[in-house]
């Protein structure tokens, strides 16, 4: 039994549009603006970077839990009032990371914005791209998660030049009104539309087809581990990758530029997912990504140099990176049908979304450990390398209203 069509192709676009616009905002605003902002107030208020990064981690841990009952509620009543919701909670909240007098008032707005980030960010929009679009949802997937992609591009310039002129607080006022401005009209206006009826698949726990029975599986438990550590290892790489290049002999200015032309490349690889999709089952090519994603990653850690093979190492990394948001957002549905999917990608979401909370940190606290970052990324490879073969057991008949 299909799901019940809601949208024209006009609404379909429509929405489209305005998840794209709306990820590139959410993610500037409360993930990428902060490792620029994140020394200017350490220094101003004496608070140490690593507390300032903790509150930051801490509401992202908030994100990833609150998120899995966002994912029921989004399941039952759409998308447009708890992205809504979520984008008007969002203002204050980074209100009151700006003008926070104490590190408790600090951290609680954090929290608050944790809550935030699991009704905004690519959870609740994977969960409506998938039901909305249905079948076509790779190509409506890819485009978010393309456009999302540049949320740092974006941000993280236009918040060094704002924190140039303004100082961090009056920076992240600044975000904020951008935020209320984008956000709230453009998820209560642009996510307008009747929510597809899903298919019933039956009302006892104990119904093959049950969420709670799906999220019991043995191929639902392998593949929230696998994604989760394909997810580990691509944030600590992205993370700690300007460290490991300058180690090698690159000037802080050449490991930049090689980041950035690793977010280019992860346009490169997320382009390439659709066909892999016409090509290859869910479970090879989650495999094969996170592959990738180890090669990759192990490649960085052992090539000394010269500069160009170290900038081409990168390249190869953004690209396999790229296709593990991708993977992510299409773990549920290619397995289990798109019924369920904001409650079941809510389970996958959490323990990826404490991965990426925790990579920054790890990475930095292995590199003290073994004396310097080319180890590190051999470890990390070898994440990647277990999550590959977890990634095999993660078989699972797609539904027929899939």
């Amino acid at each position: 039994m299909p799901l019940t069509a809601a949208l024209d192709e006009r609404g379909l676009r429509r929405v489209l549009v305005v998840l794209c616009l709306t990820q590139i905002v959410g993610w500037g605003v409360l993930y990428y603006a902060f490792p620029v902002l994140a020394p200017s107030v350490a220094g101003d208020t004496g608070w140490s970077v690593a507390t300032v990064t903790a509150a930051f981690s801490a509401g992202l841990v908030v994100s990833a839990i609150v998120g899995i009952w966002t994912g029921r509620v989004l399941d039952r009543i759409g998308p447009r009032p708890v992205m809504t919701v979520g984008s008007v909670l969002a203002v204050p909240a980074v209100v009151g990371v700006a003008f926070a007098p104490t590190l408790p008032l600090f951290v609680a707005a954090w929290l608050v914005a944790g809550v935030a980030m699991s009704a905004t960010l690519y959870p609740p929009a994977f969960a409506a791209l998938t039901r909305w679009w249905g079948p076509r949802r790779v190509t409506a997937l890819t485009a978010v998660t393309m456009l999302g992609g540049l949320a740092g591009t974006v941000f993280a310039p236009l918040s060094a030049t704002l924190l140039d002129h303004l100082g961090w607080r009056h920076t992240y006022l600044v975000l904020a009104v951008v935020l209320a401005v984008v956000t709230i009209p453009a998820h209560a206006i642009g996510l307008r539309g009747p929510w597809p009826a899903a298919a019933r698949t039956g009302t006892s726990d104990d119904d093959t087809g049950a969420p709670r029975t799906i999220a019991r599986s043995r191929p639902f438990v392998l593949i929230v581990v696998a994604v989760a550590l394909g997810t580990f290892t691509s944030f600590a790489v992205l993370v700690n990758q300007v460290p490991l290049l300058i180690e090698r002999g690159l000037s802080t200015h050449a490991a930049a530029w090689a980041l950035g032309l690793a977010g280019v490349a992860q346009l490169v690889g997320r382009l390439g997912y659709r066909r892999m999709t016409g090509r290859l089952t869910p479970r090879t090519r989650a495999v094969v990504i996170l592959l990738a994603a180890a090669a990759t990653t192990a490649l960085l850690g052992l090539v000394p140099g010269p500069t160009a093979l170290l900038f081409g190492a990168s390249l190869l990394m953004g690209v396999s990176r790229g296709v593990v948001t991708l993977l992510q957002a299409t773990a549920v549905s290619d397995r289990w049908g798109a019924t369920h999917y904001g409650r079941l990608n809510g389970i996958v979401s959490a323990p990826v979304t404490v991965a990426t909370a925790l990579a920054p940190w790890a990475g930095a606290a292995l590199a003290g450990v073994f004396g310097g970052y080319p180890p590190v990324f051999v470890l990390l490879a070898g994440c990647a390398v277990l999550g590959a073969v977890l990634a095999l057991g993660t078989a699972a008949p797609v539904p027929d209203h899939a």
